[in-house]
């Protein structure tokens, strides 16, 4: 049975990832098991880089805490400004375990918070924070989050990442079109 490690404690977040493997490999079984490894970026990372370094530190920290699991998912949360108006979002990458590992990645959409949180987020308190502080609620990160928040409920935390986690999946679900370089006619006609 295949071995799927989550780079996270957070129980949204190894949902997201076990709705997503469950819908994409319907007919496989798999051990989900997660580890709280760092990310080795900022505590609330501001823009698609660092957001995306995140999620892949979190990948390769967890292929060195568990090297025998067969992939390796890691979730980013982050935010950017344009202008005065910041967007959230996260990135999720997940890598098999084989010599040449294979990755997929695929980001969420994104969503406007409103300005007092904004605020908060531009002042250095992490988004998970400040929403806590805007609407006076107790650990949201670990439960239907911002956008819960902000769209009442009728998109969470988990709802959120899974579509994303489940685009990361692409290339393990197509394996044979992701090692093709170019078409096969192409190679036959030039032999």
């Amino acid at each position: 049975m295949p071995r799927v490690c989550i780079a996270s404690a957070n129980p949204v977040k190894t949902a997201a990832i076990r709705g997503a493997f469950l819908a994409v490999f319907p007919s496989e079984q798999f051990e989900f098991f997660s580890v709280d490894v760092p990310s080795g970026v900022s505590d609330q990372p501001m823009g698609d880089e660092e957001t995306l370094l995140g999620a892949r530190n979190r990948v390769r920290n967890a292929r060195a805490a568990c090297p025998d699991a067969d992939y390796h998912c890691g979730l980013e949360g982050g935010c950017a400004f344009i202008g005065e108006d910041m967007h959230c979002f996260a990135w999720i990458v997940i890598s098999n375990n084989e010599a040449k590992p294979v990755e997929g990645k695929a980001r969420t959409c994104t969503f406007d918070t409103p300005p007092l949180m904004s605020a908060l987020v531009a002042g250095g308190m992490e988004l998970g924070h400040a929403n806590d502080k805007v609407f006076s609620l107790r650990n949201s990160k670990q439960q239907g989050g911002a956008v819960g928040s902000l769209t009442g409920g009728l998109i969470t935390r988990q709802t959120y990442y899974e579509p994303a986690a489940i685009l990361a999946l692409i290339p393990f679900r197509n394996r044979d079109l992701f090692s093709l370089t170019s078409f096969p006619e192409d190679t036959a006609a030039s032999q």
